[in-house]
């Protein structure tokens, strides 16, 4: 059995993206003195699928219900409680929150049936049905949303939702953590992770591309979508990729859009205010996802992340159809940059927070699953309470290790996700990419 951990432990913490920061905060808060981040990128990684102008974010409450007292309606109120709580009132997270409201729609019979079922949430009882092109146009300025909106149903939140700044909330975590005495090694080859240490039936820590090597008391593995690199996992992860493009926006359009709420067609795409630095617009079209499906040495199917700053053709007619029938003012407009994104499903898109079952030492912190950054104020906090043994019982349940739900796993699963080819895609297969000068 390792030793116990104490406030002077040393602790690593293997990436440094949006749940790796998030831990090396929260142990910072907790007193921890011997904290190290190592990742192969210094803060905010190019890589890390948190370093975006901006995510959307729902919050608000979950009532108490006497007539509901299921395990996952437990689980999810618990979550939503604690990321309200760091996105309203924690300093470091406070000021990239902007509680812009949400427009949310589908347009076909079965995504329209799912917008229903958020429609039916108590937290969602103070909406604005839109039914009508004419209901989705009003829901912004004059001269904006100027599309038909063919076959849009959906409803507008206009408070408890809207979207953060993530890159600047990352920065953030990160400065507040290094002030509390966390240190971080990034780079290439000094902070990039090549494997773990092995010393008999446990893990000691890890192993750098410049040979060094950095042993803890405890190992905690924060590594996304590249954590099967690392560890075999058990098909517990599936590294799945998104795509989103950037257009440039004149001085008034930014002015126009400013404080807009978030627009987002389950099935087409969404986007939000542009970025008041760069001037930019983000749009993301919506689909399953992409993965990269190659054979390793062993043979094995797998999908292997990789980092490109352009995206495929086909996610470039995404963008524009999806323009066309909002903003068709902006559907020619060339991409000012693009890139991929990936983060890792589980089977049933719950988190994996947990000891592993072999190895006393290492603790993961893992399986984002495609929601994973509205939690990055929280979500170290679980990872530390399953470090000291005293996570709350039925999040450890929810958030367990369950190589179990992996037996068998259909691949393909687009996992209650809608939208492109209603189908999980493959990079492989991809036919051509923009070549955007970035």
């Amino acid at each position: 059995m390792p030793s116990p951990v104490d406030l002077s432990s040393s602790i690593l913490i293997i990436g440094g993206g949006t749940w790796g920061l998030s831990t090396a905060l929260d142990l910072a808060r907790r007193g921890y003195d011997n904290v190290t981040v190592l990742d192969s990128y210094s803060t905010p990684s190019p890589i890390s699928a948190g370093n975006d102008i901006n995510k959307i974010v729902e919050l608000g409450s979950i009532p108490d219900s006497e007539d509901d007292e299921s395990h996952e309606t437990y689980v999810s109120r618990s979550l939503l409680a604690a990321a309200t709580q760091g996105w309203i009132h924690d300093p470091v997270f406070k000021p990239y929150y902007h509680d812009t409201g949400y427009v949310i729609a589908a347009d076909s019979e079965a995504a329209i049936a799912q917008i229903d079922a958020r429609r039916e949430r108590p937290q969602n009882s103070d909406i604005i049905s839109l039914t009508s092109p004419e209901d989705f146009r009003n829901t912004m300025p004059e001269g904006i949303l100027t599309g038909d909106f063919p076959g849009w149903q959906g409803f507008f939140k206009k408070t408890g939702a809207g979207w953060v700044h993530a890159r600047n909330a990352m920065v953030s975590a990160a400065t507040e953590a290094k002030r509390l005495g966390v240190a971080f090694i990034t780079g290439s080859p000094e902070g990039t992770v090549i494997g773990l240490i092995h010393e008999g039936e446990d893990v000691s820590g890890a192993r750098t591309a410049d040979g060094k090597e950095h042993k803890a008391c405890r190992t905690i593995l924060c590594a996304g979508a590249n954590s099967n690199q690392l560890l075999d996992l058990e098909d517990q992860l599936r590294p799945t990729a998104w795509t989103l493009a950037h257009i440039k926006m004149t001085d008034e359009e930014v002015k126009l859009y400013k404080n807009l709420p978030v627009l987002f067609n389950i099935e087409k795409g969404f986007f939000m205010e542009p970025d008041e630095e760069k001037h930019e617009l983000k749009i993301c079209d919506e689909h399953p996802g992409y993965c990269n499906w190659v054979r390793d040495p062993a043979g094995k199917l797998i999908s292997l992340p990789f980092a490109r700053h352009q995206v495929p053709r086909e996610a470039e007619q995404r963008v524009r159809s999806f323009l066309r029938e909002t903003m068709p003012q902006l559907a020619e407009r060339p991409f000012s940059f693009a890139r991929i994104c990936w983060c890792a499903d589980t089977p049933d898109r719950a988190f994996l927070i947990d000891y592993h079952p072999k190895y006393a030492s290492l603790v993961l912190g893992v399986g984002g699953s495609g929601h994973g950054f509205k939690y990055v104020p929280s979500v170290g906090g679980y990872i530390a309470d399953r470090m000291e043994g005293k996570l709350d019982e039925r999040l450890a349940r929810a958030f367990r290790w369950r190589p179990e739900t992996a037996v068998d796993r259909d691949w393909k699963d687009m996992q209650g996700r809608f939208g492109g080819p209603n189908k999980l895609m493959d990079f492989q297969k991809v036919e051509g990419w923009t070549e955007i000068d970035i």
